[in-house]
């Protein structure tokens, strides 16, 4: 597979795109494990002055260019099952199920759930989320350690090895700022430095702080009502998924997360916008068109969207499937996983059941 991949993935000069994508939809875990290894070697001082400033981009996009607005409304209209963060899963002979899509992030808002999800979660039997390790730190970090390639290079050589003398000056331009050294992250794959770069100032003390995000929340709130918790995918496979796009994708969007800077807190708002709102399909749309204009980064996002999401959107549905089939079950993914030909909620109707949104 790897090998296909690269043959498809062409990296450039990536769009804002990938990295929205990214922030969103990319892993709990490694959100996590980024800011621990972090944590180990940095304060988040300078993470506390910035606190949650960001503001919503639509506002202005609407006013200031009604044409790429306009676009991106029409964009996002044609996205299958593009609106709605619940949905309801039938099939004769079996309780209805419902899908909820999630934000993996700990801001309240998201946190305070419709009321009409908390309702599917108390009538229960089985809450799915995507990966149930979150619950247990020691046996993830047992999983990680017999991988220890998917966290950090092992092959002798480290970050710097990878960047050119003009990429080395910006990354550790960007990293001060942030009051990181190059050399204490060197060692690290540059997902996990990414990963922990892109999460906006307040996300990072709310963490650090042990505050939940809302996967995990969902989680240990069934198992204290003792309902059964299970997971669809496992830490290892979520990594490998990162671990399978080429390097040379990560380094760019390490470089370009470091770029964008500030601007990050009002990219990260304008999706929170459009999640509360429901509009999970207007995401991707809403990012290309606050994106750079003309970028050749379309071949890194298709390689991102491919590995990232569509693969993985088939796996969380055959794994669904005989849960489904039982019955009374709460399925929370990340919300980018529910629209789209090949998203959660088609690939579930291909498989017979009927998935209705709940509106509200």
């Amino acid at each position: 597979m790897k090998s296909m991949l690269l043959n498809r993935f062409k990296p450039g000069r990536l769009s804002l795109v990938d990295l929205g994508l990214l922030s969103l939809a990319a892993l709990n875990w490694i959100a996590l494990l980024s800011l621990t290894i972090v944590l180990a070697t940095v304060s988040l001082a300078k993470a506390a002055e910035g606190g949650c400033k960001g503001h919503s981009l639509l506002p202005d996009l609407a006013r200031t260019q009604p044409e790429r607005y306009a676009r991106m409304l029409e964009e996002a209209a044609k996205v299958p099952n593009g609106r709605g963060r619940l949905w309801k899963i039938e099939k004769p002979g079996t309780a209805p199920s419902y899908l909820f899509g999630t934000m993996h992030v700990t801001d309240p808002r998201v946190l305070a759930m419709p009321q009409a999800a908390r309702d599917a979660i108390a009538a229960a039997r089985t809450v799915v989320i995507e990966s149930d390790e979150v619950l247990n730190e020691r046996r993830a970090s047992a999983s990680i350690a017999e991988r220890p390639d998917l966290m950090t290079f092992t092959d002798g050589s480290s970050l710097t090895d990878r960047l050119s003398p003009e990429q080395r000056i910006n990354l550790e331009a960007g990293l001060q700022a942030r009051g990181i050294k190059l050399a204490t992250i060197a060692q690290f794959q540059p997902w996990i430095v990414s990963s922990f770069i892109a999460m906006p100032a307040c996300e990072q003390m709310r963490k650090a702080s042990g505050a939940d995000f809302l996967d995990k929340a969902i989680a240990q709130k069934a198992l204290a009502n003792g309902k059964q918790v299970t997971g669809l995918e496992t830490l290892v496979e979520q990594l490998t998924a990162l671990s399978e796009l080429p390097v040379e994708f990560h380094v760019q969007s390490l470089l370009q997360t470091l770029a964008i800077g500030d601007r990050m807190n009002d990219i990260m708002e304008t999706m929170t916008a459009l999640y509360l709102s429901g509009d999970i399909g207007m995401t991707a749309p809403m990012l290309k068109a606050v994106a750079p204009a003309a970028s050749d980064g379309d071949q890194g996002y298709a390689g991102f969207e491919q590995r990232m999401i569509t693969d993985r959107n088939h796996v969380m549905a055959d794994r669904s499937e005989p849960i489904l089939n039982e019955g009374a079950a709460f399925i929370a993914v990340g919300a980018l996983h529910l629209p789209g030909p090949e998203g959660v909620i088609a690939l579930l109707r291909a498989k017979g059941f009927s998935v209705t949104r709940i509106k509200g």
